[in-house]
């Protein structure tokens, strides 16, 4: 589990949209670290801070008897390591459970804010789930990476085939830094101190993230 911590190109020179682009991660990145610094501990986390209405579910269950909520940094590698076991489980318990995912990028990861907004826009666009798939599956490329990956997301973005002119407005916008930062203080809230984090029904999963751990957790509660 990682652990948190208290455009367009031209041929020569650096672009307008480009120096723009690295100026919003740059603020947005730091704005990420002072909900990080002023929300941890606050022990006054209600349950509307693990699900909200505008939370990105990626499938619901009918009944709604089980809800699996991940806690997620796109550039965590324990994240990544637990991709593949998350899809095989909402692969086997499509319609069963409802699976949410949280924003959650730590400020140790350069592209993980970018990251998430480049979701966070996506999901403006009713892409979320693709570029989520699109991150994961890419991660080794674009992950631990010491300069900006923005361009590399601008890319999935439109291999996804979403309105580039939107995305990058959204990407770039000051209400898509800030519900990235709200997603990070409710998990700060919760007393979050890595990635990923998962939560059955409202019970933090104390197990590990592998698939078994979390059939198990599933099985469960649908046992109930």
């Amino acid at each position: 589990m990682a652990k948190a911590k208290p455009a367009n190109w031209q041929k020569s020179g650096m672009s307008t949209n480009l120096k723009l682009t690295i100026g919003v991660v740059v603020v947005a990145v730091a704005m990420v670290a002072a909900v990080i610094l002023t929300t941890r501990g606050s022990g006054q986390a209600g349950p509307e801070a693990l699900v909200r209405p505008e939370s990105h579910r990626l499938s619901t269950a009918a009944d709604g008897k089980v809800t699996v909520v991940e806690f997620l940094d796109f550039e965590c590698e324990a994240c990544g390591a637990a991709y593949p076991g998350v899809e095989k489980l909402r692969k086997e318990y499509n319609g069963k459970i409802t699976y949410v995912v949280r924003l959650f990028p730590l400020p140790g990861h350069r592209n993980g804010e970018p990251a998430a907004r480049a979701a966070q826009a996506a999901a403006n666009q009713g892409k979320f789930e693709a570029m989520y798939t699109k991150l994961f599956d890419n991660q080794k490329t674009w992950g631990e990476q010491r300069v900006d990956q923005s361009p590399v997301f601008q890319k999935y973005a439109a291999e996804i085939g979403l309105d580039m002119s939107r995305f990058q407005a959204d990407f770039a916008s000051q209400a898509v830094i800030d519900r990235v930062a709200a997603e990070v203080k409710d998990g700060m809230a919760l007393d979050l101190t890595g990635t990923p984090t998962f939560f059955v029904n409202g019970k933090k999963h104390d197990g590990d993230y592998t698939y078994e751990s979390l059939k198990k957790a599933v099985d469960a509660e649908l046992a109930k």
